[in-house]
């Protein structure tokens, strides 16, 4: 879509609108075009709503950031009176809403056209995009053999294909930046709570999972971010307000930031080869840039951490499921087999565990906090390899602790993000690498609670500074 008009981004498709050069329908056109070459390979979009999105151009787009521009929204969570969802899961299938969630109100005062649903999984515990309610996995437009990612993982491979110039995304263990690092894309996780979660739920997996946007460049999120952001009535707490907006942080660099490089884990364990090239070339490229890069490790229980995390999206997904069950036996034809095994894991807890689990989390955060004390930011790569096959983080086993903690599970593969959402702390992924096969590799950044402007502040820097990729992938609209 974007080489198609001479675009770059969200931003400059909306420019183009503005002073009339396309219109809303005609990039609509452009974007169902591009769904109906690519999505049979990618399997990424779900559930199109073309009458939806013509009968609100027609009937006037707000007047917002991003008017006319399309827009797809994740199949799990955003709740819209207007746009079905599975959820990732067939027994949630074609679930309709009776009022729009706040995130939704906000996204749609931007002026887009969201014209559809974009794949993710059962649960969205996963960091690949394989639900059985889809029919097949979700493939990533830089190589079909590997995924783009979980569990926003259709919207990364749609926007990296150019279906949709960005998407709403959502990241409760890294599932907005996972994508966005499979994907060559921006990935940005907000301060717990600076997002609305409401009405439907009151916080997501106890303040750890929050609302995102899979973008190509970071003033399309921060401009999401400025128009999103804020608690929506009732909300049990919100984010320490920002002193500027995300707009104004980009608009000039940060200040010479202290940045703790992280070589390998958290942990002090090795990463792929190719994963820790790419973090010491974005240490040396911060370098350049005048900010003081400094080795070292985040002193905090990050395998404690991740056990609290488990149980807690394990009761979390047992309830949901429950709820959806309404007296029904579970049957596999209904639930695939991980969300069956997060539900039985559920069983086994102690009735107290859940609240022992976020103090666990509450504690972790705190040691977090205190691992900001010497440093501005922490450098460390996304993800622990490049991204993987098809098929390795498939659902089918009901193993649902050693999928997730498990020597090949899912926190081995990515064993950073989840950190951010259990602190509460802001972090982005950052397109800074490409493997020898080809395949994007992501950069991970993250500040102190709060400080959402230096850290979006210091990604535009690098953007700017040309450290960004600039390689396409094979599969995406012309």
């Amino acid at each position: 879509m974007l080489e198609r008009f001479g675009a770059r981004d969200a931003t400059d498709l909306a420019a183009l609108v503005a002073r009339r050069a396309v219109s809303p329908d005609e990039l609509l056109d452009a974007a169902l075009e591009a769904c109906a070459a690519l999505n049979p390979t990618l399997n990424a979009v779900v559930l199109p709503q073309e009458g939806v999105a013509r009968r609100a151009i027609a009937a006037g787009l707000p007047r917002g950031p991003f008017t006319g521009v399309p827009f797809l929204l994740k199949d799990l969570g955003c709740e819209a009176v207007d746009f079905p969802s599975h959820n990732g899961s067939r027994l949630l299938a074609q679930t309709r809403y009776d009022r729009d969630s706040a995130i939704f109100d906000r996204i749609r005062a931007t002026g887009v056209v969201t014209w559809g649903r974009t794949t993710s999984p059962e649960g969205g515990i996963g960091a690949a995009t394989e639900a059985a309610v889809y029919g097949g996995p979700t493939r990533n437009p830089w190589n079909p053999d590997h995924t783009p990612g979980g569990s926003s993982g259709g919207a990364g491979a749609a926007v990296a294909a150019g279906i949709v110039p960005f998407a709403h995304g959502s990241d409760g263990g890294g599932s907005v930046r996972i994508p966005a690092a499979c994907c060559g894309l921006f990935g940005f996780k907000p301060t717990r709570a600076r997002l609305p979660d409401g009405p439907y739920v009151g916080e997501g997996w106890a303040g750890m999972a929050i609302d995102g946007f899979l973008t190509r460049s970071v003033r399309d999120t921060a401009a999401m971010l400025d128009a999103c952001a804020g608690p929506d009535a009732g909300a049990p707490y919100h984010a320490p307000a920002l002193q500027r907006s995300h707009m104004d942080a980009i608009s000039r660099p940060p200040p010479r930031l202290r940045i703790l490089l992280v070589e390998g884990t958290f942990t002090g364990q090795p990463i792929h080869p190719e994963m820790r090239a790419a973090v010491l070339d974005a240490a040396a490229w911060l370098e350049r840039l005048g900010h003081i890069v400094t080795p070292g490790l985040p002193r905090a229980d990050v395998a404690r951490m991740m056990t609290a995390w488990t149980d807690i999206v394990g009761i979390g997904t047992a309830l949901g499921i429950r709820k959806a069950l309404k007296g029904r036996p579970l049957t596999p034809d209904l639930v695939e087999g991980v969300v069956r095994g997060a539900l039985a894991h559920a069983e086994t807890l102690h009735p107290t565990r859940y609240l022992e689990a976020v103090g666990e989390i509450h504690a972790f955060g705190r040691q977090m906090a205190a691992a900001f004390a010497d440093c501005d930011i922490i450098l460390s790569a996304t993800l622990a390899e490049p991204p993987a096959r098809i098929g390795r983080f498939a659902h089918a086993t009901e193993d649902y602790v050693g999928y997730r903690t498990g020597p090949d599970g899912i926190f081995a593969y990515s064993p950073f993000c989840a950190v951010f959402n259990a602190s509460g702390q802001p972090a982005a992924s950052v397109p800074m690498g490409l493997s020898a096969g080809g395949l994007p590799l992501g950069i991970h950044l993250a500040a102190p609670f709060g400080a959402d402007e230096t850290l979006i502040a210091l990604c535009a820097e690098l953007e700017k500074s040309g450290a960004w990729i600039t390689a396409q992938p094979g599969i995406r609209a012309k």
